[in-house]
């Protein structure tokens, strides 16, 4: 099994129960008080991730200026995300809606994988690009 496998893991049933406790919190707070208490409550837990490694002695953080801005881009893209995501839920849409939606955004990453990093075209990850657009269409009616 590939190293990365379990951090994939991890990171997908962490962004699962992000999405859970985003619809639920929806019609409990506003869309920008919202996704103002999720993501400073992510730069929080991401500070003490920060203060474990410089004290555990396990530091290894580096950065260039390229990296710092697409990282403020990243930023950029989540913050605007979970505002959206709230708007979302508030006016009603179903949190079995978010598998397609991130659906699409795999999509556009297998796309960018092909067409920016030279990454494989294989006939089932086109499939696959095709098959994510079709299931959020789906989901309109």
């Amino acid at each position: 099994m590939s190293a990365w496998f379990w951090y994939a893991l991890v990171a997908a049933i962490l962004y699962g129960a992000h999405q859970i406790f985003t619809k639920l919190a929806s019609d409990r707070i506003s869309d920008g008080l919202g996704g103002f208490v999720v993501e400073a409550t992510a730069a929080l837990t991401i500070v003490l991730y920060l203060l474990y490694l410089r004290f555990s002695g396990r530091w290894n953080q580096v950065a260039t200026t390229v990296g710092i801005n697409y990282s403020i881009l990243t930023g950029l893209c989540v913050g605007a995300g979970t505002v959206a995501f709230f708007l979302l839920f508030q006016k009603g849409g179903p949190l079995s809606a978010v598998p397609a939606i991130l659906a699409v955004g795999a999509a556009m990453m297998a796309l960018a994988g092909i067409f920016f990093f030279k990454e494989p075209a294989s006939p089932l990850r086109l499939l696959g690009v095709v098959l994510s657009i079709v299931g959020l269409l789906l989901l309109r009616r």
